[in-house]
């Protein structure tokens, strides 16, 4: 398939990025979220983004007018989704909301689109079992943050034709991504993985065998990981990470039980960069102070 538009529905921290790489590699790109408000502060972070591409020369600043034109937005589904060929949905992890996304998309998407999930860990399969077009469904999981995140996972469900899959490797050729292509399992490659460094992690600092910042320094230095465990799950969201742990341990088994420490975290509320305080304390100036 020809892919001329996408539509990008969620405005949150992984749509407004899927976003930004879809306008920069040339796609009509519409950006759909309920909240006006939410939508308001993507295409300003959108646009913080590519000022920044241009500032550190990765970004023409021609460029970056004409992907800014290429974006509208949206505050509904169905008007989103329209003339869309591919539909990437970055709604929150639930099996719930995303199939009774899915349903949507297959009842008013255009004739013969495209339907990919950009779950970090759900099985495709649990959410688009009532689907009629399952050879249309499909995985393409980004990082975040999206423009500097090289990295796109293409996840296909037993069911997902040869085709989809060929047009969602081109697409993300397209935005700037290098792509792995991954058959259906919980956890892909990389948030399973991750996962168990994560917990492992926890498990030390609970045990009192390094700090939160030696055990990163170790990973950075040691295993030339750019960011140490807790860094990132401080990033993504502690409470992100649990919710991945919870359904990889119903799924994969017992070494995925996510750690106490993690737990007790999460109900303090310390969920990381987003609420001021996770591992590290980042309440003043964005200093992270270690654990407390």
């Amino acid at each position: 398939m020809d892919v001329r538009t996408i539509a990008v529905i969620g405005a949150g921290t992984m749509g407004r990025g899927i976003a930004y790489a879809s306008a920069l590699g040339g796609f009509r790109t519409v950006l759909e979220d309920v909240s006006d408000q939410v939508l308001t502060k993507a295409m300003a972070w959108i646009g913080d983004a590519f000022e920044e591409g241009v500032k550190r020369g990765k970004v023409e600043a021609a460029v970056r007018d004409a992907a800014m034109e290429r974006i509208s937005t949206s505050m509904t589904v169905e008007g989103a989704i329209s003339d869309a060929e591919l539909v990437i949905e970055a709604v929150p992890e639930d099996v719930a909301i995303k199939g009774g996304l899915f349903r949507v998309l297959e009842q008013r998407g255009k004739a013969g689109a495209i339907f990919a999930s950009n779950t970090s860990s759900l099985a495709i399969s649990s959410f688009v079992g009532e689907i009629g077009a399952r050879e249309r469904c499909i995985g393409m999981h980004f990082f975040n943050p999206v423009p500097k995140m090289k990295l796109v996972e293409i996840v296909r469900t037993p069911h997902t034709s040869e085709e989809t899959v060929a047009a969602c490797v081109a697409v993300a050729h397209r935005m700037h991504k290098e792509t792995v292509i991954v058959n259906e399992a919980p956890g892909f490659i990389t948030s399973r993985m991750n996962a168990l460094i994560g917990n492992e992690a926890f498990a030390m600092l609970e045990a009192g065998t390094a700090s939160a910042a030696d055990i990163d320094k170790a990973i950075k230095l040691g295993l030339n990981h750019p960011m140490g465990p807790f860094e990132l799950v401080d990033l993504v969201g502690l409470d992100v990470r649990l919710s991945i742990l919870e359904y990889l341990h119903e799924t994969l088994g017992e070494k995925y039980r996510p750690n106490a420490l993690l737990r007790k975290y999460v109900e303090e509320g310390r969920l990381g960069r987003k609420t001021g305080r996770g591992v590290y304390d980042y309440s003043h100036h964005d200093q992270k102070h270690g654990k407390s």
